[in-house]
């Protein structure tokens, strides 16, 4: 694999794309400690010292490498991206006209990516906004006294917002950048990138604390088992067959191949560990505006905000695995595949085109998603069972979501850049 590495920084071009999407990446992190006019940087750093990161919106923070609680020009970091293309994807199933741009191709595809800029930028917006309101009450660090806006004047907070709002908006340039110019998918190597960031640090901090070798030693093992069966599962597949009758057209004759449909185990990736950490954090959100001393603030503390209560796990696990299904259902359209099966002549062996052929893809997809679903709750309650069972709670370097989008979008640059090199005749990285 290292030898392949050395072959593609032989090569020019590819060269080229490596060397722009490592500078991306450098650009991308160089703004993530670029403080935002009007935050009192001393502070804030004294507060993050002060205090443990907030489970609050640890979301946030972990997709923004850390640039959320430090209060930066990319203290948003890609995640108003990314709830909205999850929003666009979900009103194609309410809008028709969006389902409509689906289907069109290129064209559509470029209206639907507009109308995700638009909603990325109101996101944003609204999202800076939230931010900058809880770090004036003080509820973003817990139990720090220093302030870290010390103006908190309208035309510093609209300064404020303007220039988190304007980070998202370059974030999102640097990601489409690396997506053509550089190699992989941009906004997926930018998360990428924050979570590989907090590596060091954190595993740092876990080999300083009482027992920290031994510690150290158990957490990476259990990091290597996890990306083990990561990487075992995401690239597990059902493989339906499908057979091509041979027609003629003009004067050749087209089909009579056979290929097949694949199907991953996993097919919603970490979208649904997203929504349910996202939907869970709204009741604690809401209860910060609260009064602390009433009786349903503390509830909420106590069961909802706190990730190692029963009822929080109860309700994580039951969340993800019905967004399993319900992104599934929305990404993979058993009618869809079975007409265009139909109109090119495609069958599954046994199986009569059709509607048939739909019940049957639909029957395979539902049995498939259970242990899907079960596997991803179990990987998402990676860092709540070490927390337990170590007590070395936020250190918990991958994790949940981060460990599936790290192996992921590796798995998915390592395989562009080998395709990349057998274009070029060369071996790649699996001989």
């Amino acid at each position: 694999m290292l030898g392949a590495f050395v072959r593609a920084f032989r090569t020019p071009d590819l060269r080229r794309k490596l060397l722009f999407t490592i500078g991306i990446m450098v650009v991308f992190r160089f703004g993530s400690f670029l403080p935002t006019p009007g935050v009192s940087y001393p502070n804030v750093q004294k507060c993050i010292d002060a205090t443990a990161d907030s489970n609050l919106l640890g979301l946030v923070n972990l997709f923004s490498g850390g640039a959320l609680l430090h209060l930066s020009v990319f203290a948003l970091g890609i995640m108003p991206y990314i709830t909205a293309s999850i929003i666009v994807q979900l009103l194609r199933v309410v809008i028709p006209k969006f389902e409509e741009l689906h289907k069109e191709g290129q064209s559509g595809t470029a209206k639907l990516t507009q109308y995700t800029r638009y909603l990325t930028i109101g996101l944003a917006i609204l999202q800076s906004t939230t931010i900058i309101t809880i770090a004036r009450s003080g509820n973003l660090f817990q139990g720090c006294s220093f302030d870290v806006i010390p103006d908190d004047s309208w035309v510093t907070l609209l300064i404020m917002v303007i220039t988190m709002t304007a980070g998202t908006g370059l974030i999102m340039w640097l990601g489409e950048l690396i997506t053509e110019r550089g190699v992989g998918n941009g906004m997926s190597l930018l998360i990428f990138t924050s979570i590989a960031a907090s590596f060091p640090g954190n595993m740092w901090s876990i080999a300083g604390s009482n027992n920290g070798v031994s510690k150290f030693i158990v957490v990476m093992a259990i990091i290597i088992l996890v990306i083990g069966l990561v990487v075992f599962v995401e690239q597990s597949q059902r493989r339906i067959p499908v057979q091509y009758a041979k027609r003629m057209v003009g004067r050749r004759m087209y089909g009579g191949s056979s290929t097949y449909i694949p199907i991953k185990i996993n097919m919603a990736g970490v979208i649904p560990v997203i929504f349910a950490s996202s939907l869970l954090q709204v009741p604690a959100l809401i209860a910060q505006f609260g009064d602390q001393n009433s009786e349903w603030v503390r509830w909420v503390s106590l069961n909802l905000a706190s990730t190692s209560a029963p009822l929080h796990l109860a309700i994580y696990v039951v969340l993800i695995i019905f967004f399993c299904y319900f992104y599934t259902a929305i990404t993979f359209n058993p009618d869809e595949v079975a007409d265009n099966m139909k109109k090119y002549g495609g069958f599954i062996p046994g199986i009569r085109a059709g509607r048939p052929t739909a019940d049957y893809l639909n029957y395979v997809i539902s049995r498939i998603t259970a242990p899907g679903s079960i596997y991803l709750a179990l990987v998402a309650l990676i860092p709540t069972i070490t927390f337990i069972v170590l007590g070395v709670g936020n250190n918990i370097p991958f994790g949940g979501s981060s460990i599936l989008i790290v192996v992921g979008v590796g798995l998915e640059t390592v395989k562009q850049i080998q395709s990349q090199l057998e274009q070029r005749h060369y071996e790649g990285f699996l001989r």
